[in-house]
């Protein structure tokens, strides 16, 4: 799947591919208590939630065993490529500085952030492609 074929995930579904991302294939009860530890929500919320996201392509479900396992069909890091692409064209008018100065004038990165800014800086220096 390439990352302009990736469907957007709303913030809801982002949260369910968090947990997928973070622990694997899950059953909806595993992301259900992994997202609402205190049952403020209900187990069949999400549960639809992970059928719209299966429709849209977002997750794969395994079926073969009583209980259902999901999946994430694109990896965290394709999905958020998907998502920066569309944001920088949408909110940027397609503008990596624009939306690079509005990220750090808005969030003021630790020191390890700022090493790995200045070496990302330093290889497109050295290897513009």
């Amino acid at each position: 799947m390439t990352v302009s074929n990736i469907p957007k995930p709303t913030e809801a579904e982002l949260a369910i591919l968090n947990v997928l991302w973070k622990e694997g294939p899950c059953t909806v009860r595993n992301v259900h208590d992994q997202l609402y530890p205190d049952q403020r929500m209900a187990y069949t919320t999400t549960l639809k939630q992970m059928q719209i996201m299966l429709e849209k392509g977002l997750v794969k479900r395994d079926a073969s065993a009583r209980t259902h396992i999901y999946e994430a069909v694109a990896s965290e890091s394709k999905t958020q490529q998907a998502m920066l692409d569309s944001l920088l064209d949408k909110a940027f008018s397609g503008s990596a500085s624009k939306l690079v100065m509005q990220a750090l004038g808005r969030h003021k990165p630790n020191a390890e952030e700022l090493k790995q800014i200045r070496d990302l800086l330093d290889n497109l220096e050295n290897n513009p492609s």
